[in-house]
This record gives C-alpha cells, structure tokens and sequence, in this order.
C-alpha cells in the first residue's frame, strides 16, 4: 500500500535517507520489490521535530500530491535541514481520493502518526469507528483514510499516556467492530508512531501476513564490518533508521522486524516485546 521511514539520532538531512541512499524513499516510490504496490506514486508526506526543539515541540510537516519522484520541493527542503528525528511516508492510494489531508504523517500536538496497510471493510466498520473518536479529537480529522481514523482512536484511547497500550487497544477496538459487520481480517498495519523523543514501530495483521518491516544495525557495527564505506561515515553513533525496505544492499545492514512486534527505538537502541499475540 504504502513505504515509510523513520530516522532517530544525530541531526541528519533528510535528504541522506529519503532521496540519495542505494535503496531510498523516493526510489521505493518508483520501485518497491517488498511492496504489495510496485509504485507509490499517490503523493507522500514528510514530517520532522526541527534541530535544537525541545521536550513536547509540535513537528513540522510537508505534504503534496506529487509523485515523490517529481516534487523539487522535497529535495530543497530536505538538503535544507538538519532533523535528529523525521518520518518520511509515499502513498499508493487504496480507495481514499488522492489529496493533501490523505496523506501521512498525521499530526497531533507533539505526536507524529504514519501507517502502510489498510482497515479491511472499513466502509462498512467507518461510522462506528469515527463516533467511537472523542469529540474534541473528533474536528482534527481533516482527511477521508482509515489511517487518520486509527490514529484519532488511539488517541482517544490513551496513546499520550500510554503509546503501546493506544494503538493495541485501537486495534482491539478495530476487530471487534469489525467481527460484528463479518469482515474476517480487518487489519493490516505496521505503525510508526513518535512523541519527539522515542519511536514505537509495530508490525500487526488479525491474519499474521503483515507487510515488511526492517529497522538498521547500529552504526558502530555496520562501521566496523564496512571500514571502507564512505556513506557510513555520514552517519553518528546513535543513529538509527526503522523502514519498510532495505535502504542498502549490504548483508547484515538491516534486521527484520518479527510478526506480531512493537519494537521501541530510544537513545539507548531497539527493544522488541511481542503485540497482540493474542488477538
């Protein structure tokens, strides 16, 4: 459906990741062997916690409906700045029309919300799962996507409090509506999901056949297997890069995300714990 990214670590330009790796953002847009879309050419957000922002700072976001490939803009905006954390999102539309407010990331005060993946049956699930929002989350919803839902209903649910327990509880929330209306295997989901300081990625579907998902090697590492890679040289210590495909060709460069995973990204590194196993 979709390709994301999301980096953590020493300010970086956006543009290393999301433009000028082997394997890029903008590349996967174009060409995505993992994807169930070879193309993903429906528009593409970008949304960032500007350098030197402190604890609670709104990001900053970019959206158009320009294939990532074609948009001048996002190699002048991402060579311009330096971010220590920013997603990076190309749309292949699945039903919902193609325009800014359906694009990703979604934002809400200092959160950051981006999904690749669909809510099965949503036509059928929409009514129930929108009132189920709370009302003053309820005007902030601004597009027409099952994401932008997910992400409200979360927040409804206590993703400020409890980031792991929003989205599961969502999710939760997500099957047993669906159940009701006979749709089997409703969700198809891995999540990006940042406060400004840490990253929860999740990878989740009610039928265990979820879409890819890979997060980096530690820099460090990859340094000491690769001496002679300049590009790594770009990068420091703590940074880190959760993905829905490879960026490099380099063995041992990414780790795949498990089935049925929340892996949580902090400056200290990942820490996988299992989600939903029960579901």
């Amino acid at each position: 459906m979709c390709r994301w990214l999301a980096y953590s670590g020493e300010p970086l330009k956006p543009s290393t990741l999301i433009l000028d790796a082997q394997h890029s953002l903008v590349a996967q847009s174009l060409n995505s062997p993992l994807g169930a879309e070879t193309v993903n050419g429906d528009g593409f957000g970008f949304g960032w916690y500007p350098e030197g922002s402190v604890a609670g700072s709104t990001p900053a976001m970019f959206h158009s409906i320009e294939p990532a490939w074609h948009d001048e803009n996002l190699r002048e905006l991402t060579d311009s700045i330096a971010s220590p954390l920013f997603f990076g999102h190309v749309r292949a539309a699945g039903g919902p029309p193609i325009q800014q407010t359906n694009c990703h990331p979604y934002r809400y005060e200092n959160w950051l919300f981006m999904h690749n993946g669909f809510l099965s049956g949503f036509d059928k699930m929409k009514r129930d799962l929108t009132f189920a929002v709370d009302p003053s989350l309820y005007p902030h919803i601004k597009g027409t996507t099952d994401s932008e839902v997910l992400f409200h209903l979360a927040l409804t649910l206590g993703l400020r409090d409890d980031p792991i327990g929003g989205v599961e509880k969502a999710l939760r929330m997500v099957e047993s509506v669906a159940h009701d209306h006979g749709v089997a295997f409703p969700v198809q989901a891995t999540i990006a999901l940042s406060d400004g300081a840490t990253v929860w990625a999740f990878r989740y579907s009610t039928q265990g056949m979820t879409r890819s998902l890979f997060h980096s090697v530690d820099i460090p590492t990859l340094q000491q297997l690769y001496p002679d890679a300049e590009r790594l040289k770009l990068f420091g210590e703590r940074a880190r890069v959760v993905v829905s495909e490879p960026l490099n060709d380099l063995p041992g460069a990414f780790v795949e995300v498990p089935e049925s995973t929340v892996m949580t990204l902090h400056e200290s590194g990942y820490e996988h714990r299992p989600f939903m196993e029960a579901a």
